[in-house]
């Protein structure tokens, strides 16, 4: 697969060849499904929590004595029909969201999802971005001469603090080391950009790496 390689300065320099094991792979819609939906309920957190009957503070006795007042008999204020009593079947803060996939269906979901944008042309690279300081102005001119749609998921190979910095103040921008690539930033992002060297850095963590 060859995208197209754009300079510093927002021309086009030349061709950027991606691997074929990577972006070369056949859309599976169910398994990116699966893969999102396993990143998504790993992310979320349980807060959500009531208090059962047995929770509930006070109910140490009769709330009115058993006969002569007219009302049904009750045994305590702690009961789930009293006003202030337990939550019959609420959520608990225990309860636990996470899925698991395997590790080479979550890789095979990853490629599914890279191998459509590159059939979108969704994918270019960028050969290097040089600067004395992070600057988002800067960086967002560059990336107003690329074509862009919408927003953008910038890749690079290892930690470059011009390219983070200059790009963490812009909404429509995002920059992630190669080895982080995920189903959620892909689906979330229209364009991707890769930066030279974040090719080799996805193949050495992706493709070398032990089972």
């Amino acid at each position: 697969m060859i995208v197209d390689m754009y300079s510093q300065s927002g021309e086009k320099s030349g061709t950027l060849e991606l691997p074929k094991e990577i972006f070369e792979i056949p859309f599976n819609k169910d398994l990116v499904h699966q893969a999102l939906v396993r990143q998504l309920a790993n992310k979320r957190i349980s807060t959500a929590h009531v208090k059962t009957k047995g929770d509930v503070r006070g109910g140490g006795r009769k709330p009115f004595r058993q006969k002569g007042t007219g009302n049904a008999r009750q045994g305590s204020i702690r009961s789930p029909h009293m006003r202030g009593g337990g939550v019959v079947f609420g959520p608990k803060s225990e309860r636990n969201f996470t899925k698991d996939m395997p590790k080479k269906q979550r890789r095979k979901a990853l490629f599914c999802a890279l191998s459509e944008k590159a059939r979108d042309n969704q994918i270019f690279g960028l050969e290097e971005y040089k600067a004395e300081k992070a600057k988002t102005k800067a960086f967002a001119e560059l990336l107003s001469k690329l074509p862009i749609e919408r927003n953008v998921l910038i890749v690079i190979g290892e930690k470059d603090k011009i390219i983070q910095g200059s790009s963490n103040n812009l909404p429509n921008a995002k920059t992630i080391l190669a080895s982080y690539l995920n189903i959620r930033d892909l689906k979330k992002y229209r364009n991707v950009i890769f930066l030279k060297d974040s090719i080799r850095k996805l193949k050495e963590n992706f493709l070398n790496s032990p089972e």
